[in-house]
């Protein structure tokens, strides 16, 4: 049974001065893991002070020095990756393949970003000025429940490469994780405040990095309504902001798909992470003369997806994070079929053979038309909407017709003609025949998807500022 109250501040575990005592429930079988104590405003500003303090050596680091901080990183993770991928997997249902993905992931953002570094020029000469590329202060990095530890150590990885100390706010949904990941970070051995922990709420926690003076930098992952919240209230001391957000990602199939070999990344991109991915692709748009076609195959291979214990590797689908996700999925299920969409695989309630836990029916849904709710609306469940379309025109059109652009898929066996399709679709990453990411490639959103760039060269540059100093 766990029972954390600590924080992690100044490079040393303390107890958190918030009161408020939350507790963590397995969502496979609906039993308490443990109590966890929230950090308040108080602590928040505790973990501000750190870094601030940390901030001004941290600045004058070198590249060699950073690149050596990012390699100890890289082997702490790396020696904990069995119990970040155990932490996921119990507290929000993550299933085995998924996690394992993440706990290799996460060390390699770090390898990443000591590559990145290494071959980023810091200082260059434009015209008569030298332009220096220097942290620009302290950063929040506020992280998701359903990527904890790929959220902190990429957005982390970026700050440490540029010379940015940090307060990480990981969801109060996710304080296993955040300890496990928390213990193999101070495992590295780095100087204390370089980087700060704190679980908190958005309220008091959140809110203080977001207004905080001392805070140059908001680097959030999570849904549009908090990343405005975020931004608004970052304004008052001007700090730089990079959003990543609510996503309703479209895969396309053009007609001449091979469906055999795109079928399973169809799936997998709708349904990854048990649905609780921005990038899911939960609009799957098909050419009507192959519509009929499609949908006997979603159902075919749906009806072979595993529901059930997340620690099986067998297991394709586990359960969802809590209740209130639980029966938020399902009112958007109950929407679907109030609004007349026609419902071919799942529905509303458990799977068979499942009492207990938050699981869901993998759910599909045909004749999906652009304005209802679950065409518009991220649900963050395993839930997949088809769409039929005649031209590759009208299927740009209703890719494109959405607040959203953070992700989309492309399958075609005519690279030339999904090139075309894919320039045209209003996303931050468009993905053709694959839905594995590039890591050094950058990621993030159009329109209410959010603002600027992760990883890479774009994700190092999102913690820098220029300078230019010109001389007679």
């Amino acid at each position: 049974m766990w029972n954390i109250t600590e924080a992690y501040i100044d490079g040393a575990f303390i107890p958190v001065q918030g009161t408020e005592v939350i507790h963590v429930i397995n969502p496979t079988t609906e039993t308490i893991l443990g109590t966890a104590t929230l950090a308040n405003r108080a602590d928040a500003i505790s973990a501000i002070q750190a870094a601030r303090r940390a901030q001004h050596t941290f600045a004058r680091t070198t590249k060699a020095e950073r690149i050596e901080m990012l390699r100890q990183l890289q082997a702490a993770v790396l020696g904990s990756a069995q119990q970040i991928r155990d932490s996921a997997t119990e507290e929000y249902g993550g299933v085995f393949a998924r996690t394992q993905w993440i706990s290799q992931y996460v060390s390699q953002s770090f390898a990443n970003a000591a590559q990145t570094l290494e071959d980023y020029p810091l200082t260059r000469v434009i015209g008569a000025a030298q332009v220096r590329m220097e942290p620009v202060g302290v950063a929040a990095l506020i992280a998701p429940w359903n990527s904890v530890a790929g959220t902190v150590c990429s957005k982390l990885a970026s700050a440490i490469a540029a010379g940015c100390t940090s307060v990480i706010k990981p969801s109060e949904l996710s304080p296993l994780q955040t300890r496990v990941l928390s213990e193999a970070l101070h495992s590295a051995g780095l100087p204390a405040g370089i980087f700060n922990i704190l679980i908190g709420r958005g309220h008091d926690v959140g809110d203080e990095l977001s207004r905080h003076p001392d805070v140059a930098k908001i680097s959030f992952t999570g849904s549009t309504a908090t990343g405005k919240v975020i931004a608004q209230a970052g304004v008052e001391s001007m700090k730089r902001v990079s959003l990543a957000l609510t996503g309703k990602s479209a895969s396309i199939v053009l007609d001449d798909t091979d469906l055999t070999t795109a079928l399973p990344l169809i799936m997998n991109a709708a349904f990854m992470n048990n649905g609780q991915a921005c990038v899911a692709g939960t609009r799957l748009l098909v050419p009507r003369n192959r519509l009929e076609e499609v949908i006997s195959a979603v159902q075919a291979y749906t009806a072979t997806l595993r529901v059930g214990d997340p620690h099986d590797p067998d297991t394709a689908i586990g359960p969802l994070v809590n209740l209130a996700q639980y029966e938020r999925v399902q009112r958007y299920i109950h929407r679907g079929i109030e609004q007349g969409a026609r419902l071919v695989a799942g529905g509303l309630g458990r799977p068979a053979g499942q009492e207990r836990g938050y699981f869901v029916q993998p759910t599909i849904f045909a004749e999906v038309s652009v304005d209802m709710d679950i065409a518009r609306d991220e649900i963050f469940g395993p839930v997949l909407s088809i769409m039929a379309f005649d031209t590759d025109e009208q299927a740009i059109g209703i890719a494109n017709d959405t607040v959203y652009g953070l992700q989309a898929y492309v399958f075609s066996q005519n690279r030339s003609r999904a090139q075309a399709v894919a320039s045209r679709l209003e996303a931050g990453t468009v993905m053709i025949n694959r839905i594995a990411p590039e890591l050094l490639a950058p990621f993030g959103g159009l329109k209410q998807s959010g603002i600027g760039r992760e990883f890479g060269v774009f994700g190092l540059e999102s913690f820098l500022e220029p300078k230019s100093i010109v001389s007679a």
